[in-house]
């Protein structure tokens, strides 16, 4: 019996969006599908050595789970994302990561790049990934087939989130909350444990329940496009602009922490607008910032005490 060929997948960044269509695609073509593991130090240590100084911890995070699947697979997928809907792009560290990796790393599989632009509509937009597929096994009608069981397997999952919120995601909920934040960011911030400081964890924790952009349907984040008056330039800064807007409009809750990393311009005017529209609407906001050096212990002291400030407000106390 012949050995399946095996395709590493990093498990950050794209794959947080994008990861079930990746694995059922590559699955469905006969390939035996390897993950990086979830972040750790190690991983983070790898990273950091391998990657520029002055790469984000996006970045840096990564490479070390490139590194990872180094000697573990016969392909790398790193796919290079141009861009996702229709008028939006995104980070140029997307488009230019499978350069990055390959420039940067030694000692790497074949890594496997097709470039994905999804502000297309319809197939075009997937067609190198179709085409990819094609090349890798030399069945067309396969390849189709394969991505369309694919995509309809990631719209399936992105229901199931909206349905069940973040316990679909792997985030239990406590049972009985008293206070709901929504917590906004970059998904690859957002639900990376290493990543985020353990901050989902901490909320839990404390009793708290969390909502996310991915609660978020489209319909509602257009409602929040079509009001503000200029959309951004990027995809997933709109994203967690539109749901913060979302969380303090239309669900009003109680407060809002924006998770956002150190060196990202993007997000740094993310922040800036959510600051100003949360003062004027008098929402109670946290910007936790994270960079390779953040520890778990910084981010539970500043959200104990933003969650302390929370309840003592909910009580009619003093704090503001």
């Amino acid at each position: 019996m012949n050995r399946k060929e095996v395709i590493g997948i990093p498990r950050y960044l794209s794959y947080f969006s994008f990861g079930a269509l990746w694995e059922r695609y590559f699955e469905q073509l006969g390939f035996e599908i390897r993950l990086s593991p979830p972040s750790n130090q190690d991983i983070l240590d790898e990273g950091v050595r391998e990657t520029v100084n002055d790469a984000c911890i996006p970045i840096k995070i990564f490479h070390g789970h490139v590194m990872s699947l180094r000697d573990k697979a016969d392909y790398l997928f790193v796919p290079r994302l141009g861009g996702t809907r229709t008028r939006y792009t995104v980070c140029p560290k997307f488009l230019g990561l499978p350069d990055m990796v390959k420039y940067s790393l030694s000692g790497l599989p074949q890594v496997l790049a097709p470039r994905l632009d999804v502000r297309q509509r319809g197939m075009g937009a997937w067609k190198e990934l179709v085409s990819l597929g094609v090349r890798l096994t030399g069945r067309r009608f396969a390849a189709y087939r394969a991505f369309a069981r694919a995509r309809q397997i990631l719209s399936e999952r992105v229901g199931k989130i909206q349905a069940e919120g973040l316990p679909a995601l792997g985030f239990p909920q406590p049972p009985d909350p008293d206070l709901t934040l929504g917590v906004v960011g970059y998904p690859y911030v957002i639900y990376d444990h290493l990543a985020n400081g353990g901050l989902l964890d901490q909320l839990l924790r404390l009793q708290v329940e969390v909502r996310t952009p991915e609660l978020v349907s489209d319909q509602q984040m257009k409602k929040q496009s079509d009001e503000f008056p200029k959309d951004l330039f990027w995809f997933y800064s709109n994203r967690t602009l539109w749901s913060g807007l979302h969380f303090m409009d239309v669900a009003r809750l109680e407060g809002l922490v924006h998770v956002t990393a150190f060196g990202c311009g993007p997000d740094a005017m993310v922040g800036k607008l959510l600051e100003m529209e949360s003062r004027q609407r008098g929402m109670p906001f946290l910007s936790l910032m994270v960079d390779e050096h953040t520890g778990e212990a910084g981010v539970a002291t500043r959200v104990e005490a933003f969650v302390d400030m929370l309840r003592r407000r909910l009580r009619g106390g003093s704090a503001s």
